[in-house]
């Protein structure tokens, strides 16, 4: 192709070019585009150091990604897209130099639990199955079916044959049951 072809062609047919491995084409988007946006980073960051980063970043995302290119949008649509996406990566870096350096490569916090809280929790399993044991068979195996099975009252009624009411009730009273049984050991 010769150059006044390239000065002439529009957007699309650059970028289909650039697809097709026409890295010449490339400039001439570069060329197209580069001062509008550096001019934005500039008026964003107020940094023209900054400014020139982000616009080589920008065009480095846009030829990675020039494959990716919908002609239904206008290539200045595109471009403006991911440079602003640059951008907001840019700010959210800068946030995070903001942070004292213990914050930034601080782990999140564990949903493991503590050996201490390990053993707190084997105890108290420990005395949750020991009121079980305690319970009359029926009650035991109503709360078993509810908080450790986590069958909804309606399935406990129907794998009982029992109707709902009476299944509510009855757990109900299972569980004052080990209440008092609870309370009961507290006081000793």
């Amino acid at each position: 192709m010769e150059i006044d072809d390239y000065i002439v062609a529009d957007d699309r047919t650059l970028a289909e070019l650039v697809v097709r491995g026409d890295d010449r084409a490339f400039e001439f988007l570069f060329d197209r585009y580069k001062e509008a946006i550096l001019r934005l980073f500039i008026q964003r960051t107020g940094s023209e150091l900054d400014a020139d980063d982000l616009l080589q970043e920008t065009f480095i995302k846009v030829y990675i990604n020039i494959h990716r290119y919908d002609s239904a949008y206008t290539f200045g649509q595109w471009i403006y897209a991911i440079a602003r996406n640059t951008f907001v990566d840019f700010l959210r870096k800068q946030r995070s130099d903001d942070l004292p350096i213990d914050e930034k490569f601080k782990a999140p916090p564990s949903s493991m639990p503590t050996p201490e809280e390990r053993i707190i929790n084997q105890q108290k399993r420990g005395q949750i199955e020991h009121y079980l044991h305690n319970m009359t068979p029926r009650y035991r195996q109503l709360i078993v079916l509810r908080f450790f099975d986590e069958y909804s009252y309606e399935e406990i009624a129907a794998k009982l044959a029992l109707p709902l009411g009476t299944v509510k009730t009855q757990i109900h009273r299972a569980r004052e049951q080990m209440c008092r049984m609870i309370t009961e050991s507290e006081k000793q």
